[in-house]
C-alpha cells in the first residue's frame, strides 16, 4: 500500500502527516497523524488501511465509512454510534452525501417520500418537515448501521483474495500503528523531512514500512 507522507500538505488545512497515496486529490480525506486518539489503539490512517482498503470499501463515500465502521467497532470494541450520529447531523441531513445520489443512500420508503425537485438540501429539509426531525434523525442513524452490515460479507471475502486472514485484523492493525509511530518519531521528526513516498507490506506473519531506504518491521504474534 504506497503512502506519502508530509511536513505540511498543501490541501487548505496544512497539517503534517500521511496518507495513503489513493487518497491524495481526493477533497475529503485528510492527512492523518501517526497518533491516536480517544479509545481507539490505532490511528485515522491504519483506519483507512484496515477498515477500508483491505475490506474492499473506498475512503470517503458515506456508505463506505459506514461499512468500515462496523469493522473498527468489530476489531476495537468502540462505540460507534457517535460517529454515525455526527455524519447524519453534519451531512446526510443537509442533504450531503457523498459517493452516491440521495436517492439510493436513504432507506426506500424515505426515498419516496422525497419532493422531485429542488437541490439535496431543500428535498431533506421538507422531508425532515414531513416526519419530524427526531424521527429523521433515528432512522438516518439505522440506516447507517444497516448499509455499515451489508459489508461484512464483502470484507472477508476481500482479506480472504489477499492472501490475509481476517481473524488477525486487530494484530494486524497495532502492527501497523507500532511502524507508524516508529517512523514517524524516529525518522520524519528527528530528521525533519519535508515529504517522503513508501509502502506498508503485509504478509500472514509481518509487517513492515519501507520508506527511502529505511525499513521498519513488526512480527505478528502467534495466536492472534
Amino acid at each position: 500500500m504506497p503512502v506519502t507522507y508530509r511536513r505540511e500538505w498543501q490541501d487548505g488545512f496544512g497539517a503534517r502527516g500521511w496518507k495513503l497515496d489513493i487518497a491524495i486529490g481526493d477533497e475529503f480525506v485528510i492527512a492523518s497523524t501517526a497518533y491516536t486518539g480517544g479509545n481507539i489503539p490505532t490511528s485515522v490512517l491504519i483506519h483507512d488501511i484496515v477498515d477500508h482498503y483491505l475490506c474492499g470499501f473506498g475512503l470517503s463515500g458515506h456508505r463506505d465509512e459506514a461499512m468500515a465502521l462496523i469493522q473498527l467497532r468489530e476489531r476495537t470494541g468502540t462505540d460507534i454510534e457517535p460517529d454515525y450520529a455526527q455524519m447524519v447531523d453534519e451531512d446526510v441531513a443537509r442533504g450531503l452525501i457523498n459517493g452516491e445520489p440521495l436517492e439510493e443512500f436513504l432507506p426506500s420508503d424515505l426515498a419516496q417520500q422525497l419532493p422531485a425537485q429542488g437541490t439535496s438540501t431543500e428535498r431533506m429539509r421538507a422531508l425532515r418537515e414531513r416526519i419530524g426531525e427526531q424521527t429523521l434523525r433515528q432512522r438516518l442513524i439505522a440506516r447507517f448501521f444497516e448499509l455499515g452490515e451489508q459489508g461484512r460479507q464483502r470484507a472477508q471475502q476481500a482479506w480472504q483474495r489477499l492472501g490475509l486472514d481476517y481473524a488477525k485484523r486487530p494484530a494486524i492493525a497495532l502492527a501497523l500503528q507500532h511502524l507508524l509511530e516508529r517512523a514517524d518519531a524516529c525518522w520524519m521528526l528527528e530528521q525533519d523531512i519535508a515529504a517522503m513516498h513508501g509502502q506498508f507490506v503485509i504478509t500472514p506473519t509481518r509487517c513492515r514500512l519501507e520508506m527511502d531506504g529505511q525499513t521498519w518491521k513488526e512480527n505478528l504474534q502467534s495466536g492472534q
